[in-house]
């Protein structure tokens, strides 16, 4: 009995370690694959999440400015053709 506890007791320790170890290695694994992708982003020149809204806010601002432009000069040339 006691031998048999020795060996359940062996064999869950190589079992515990197999198991962190194969932890550690996929998020070692997971940290590369994100380290790859970041390196890809930045050389492909991507914009994050954030600078796009920023530049999605930009561009919404500009259209609606180029609107108004766009009404005012029919109001006027309106104006010319009527008189």
């Amino acid at each position: 009995m006691k031998n048999s506890k020795f060996v359940f007791d062996k064999i869950t320790k190589l079992l515990e370690q197999g198991l962190i170890s194969s932890r550690d290695l996929s998020n070692e694994l997971l940290n590369i694959l994100k380290s790859k992708r970041d390196e890809i982003v930045f050389k492909m020149k991507l914009t994050s999440k954030d600078e796009f809204d920023v530049l999605s806010k930009r561009v919404e601002i500009l259209e609606k400015k180029l609107e108004k432009t766009h009404v005012k000069i029919k109001k006027k040339s309106k104006r010319v053709r009527k008189s």
